[in-house]
């Protein structure tokens, strides 16, 4: 949706104004704190354009306006610049992840202190559990013309199953070849090296001539690996909540705290997350307990293999430029630190 310079410029000031002070903006106060050269009256009817197109929404005790769900997506993908994280905290960060430790484990929680300590919101982190499940076979079976369950049984006799909708009906024998592709590939494979590993590819070469089966399993294959994940997960900086404006109230506290501890349902919803760093906010969390909150997450790597993800949850009310910012400083560096403390480990070894 286009808006014009002026609409810009006025909605960036009304989030930027917003996440400091948690108090509704109106036009006098835009007026008077930001040189916009325009009379409180225009930035008035502006604001109701705004209201309008659905990037502001209206507290029915103020006059003023607040930020909808709509305008902290557009901030982040059209309006926000990365924040650059002060020497201090930088020699922080670089300080307490290097202090005498030497496994991933406590690289990754200290981590996650960091994160909530620097951001004051909750944190998270995921790191992979030692003695991680091994997978031993794949079975996809029919269920109607056009959809498979699809069945994958690790060495350690766990069983998990998804019901895969596909878009082509396909046959017996062909669903027995994918399933014996499967299992050829992914045998003796921990879950993780699954994940990450090139394979995907190497298979769609394979089972070239088995069409948009492939393409319609694939995906599902790889959500029901990621749900099998052995990890360990850390939260941090709880508390953190009940500084905030948005969980003044008891009620909401306590909504917010209940569903962190539904831990697998939540460790699902950051297990389905893309690579990299990700943003979802409000209603764009599939949860709907988690639809006043946001969530910033970012994955980690090690030798340049995929190994966990760190983030942090809170109000869509968040600093996005400087928790990205942060997020990503802890990230870049954990490999780093994981490195230095490998290679001190070698040298004490010697």
């Amino acid at each position: 949706m286009f808006l014009d310079e002026r609409k810009l410029q006025i909605l960036q000031a009304i989030i930027g104004d917003f996440i400091s002070s948690a108090e509704p903006v109106g036009s006098r106060t835009l007026s008077k704190k930001y040189d916009m050269g325009i009379s409180p009256a225009t930035i008035r009817n502006e604001m109701s354009d705004l209201e309008a197109m659905g990037f502001l929404t209206h507290v029915h005790t103020s006059s003023g306006r607040i930020p909808s769900n709509k305008a902290y997506r557009y901030y982040v993908d059209a309006l926000m610049e990365s924040s650059e994280l002060s020497p201090d905290i930088k020699a922080t960060i670089l300080k307490k992840l290097t202090v005498d430790t030497l496994e991933l484990e406590d690289v990754v929680k200290r981590a996650a202190s960091l994160l909530s300590e620097i951001t004051n919101l909750t944190s998270f982190a995921l790191t992979p559990r030692t003695g991680e499940d091994i997978l031993k076979y794949v079975k996809l079976l029919p269920l109607e013309e056009d959809s498979v369950v699809l069945m994958i049984v690790s060495e350690s006799g766990k069983v998990s199953n998804m019901t895969i909708r596909l878009k082509e009906v396909s046959n017996e024998e062909h669903l027995d070849l994918l399933s014996k592709v499967l299992t050829y590939n992914y045998r003796g494979k921990s879950i993780s090296q699954a994940l990450t590993s090139d394979i995907e590819k190497e298979i769609q070469l394979e089972t070239k001539a088995l069409g948009k089966l492939t393409d319609n399993i694939m995906p599902g294959f790889m959500r029901t690996l990621a749900e099998m994940l052995n990890v360990q997960f850390f939260l941090e900086g709880l508390t953190n909540i009940f500084d905030t404006p948005e969980y003044a109230d008891m009620y909401k506290a306590k909504a917010f705290l209940e569903m962190l501890n539904r831990k697998d349902e939540f460790l699902t919803r950051i297990i389905e997350k893309d690579q990299g760093i990700t943003i979802t906010i409000g209603d764009e969390n599939r949860d709907e307990l988690l639809n006043n909150c946001s969530l910033i997450t970012a994955t980690y790597h090690i030798d340049g293999k995929f190994m966990g993800r760190l983030g942090v949850i809170g109000p869509t009310r968040m600093k996005y430029d400087e928790v990205t910012s942060v997020i990503k400083y802890l990230t870049d560096n954990i490999e780093n630190t994981f490195k230095m403390k490998e290679g001190n480990r070698e040298n004490d070894q010697e």
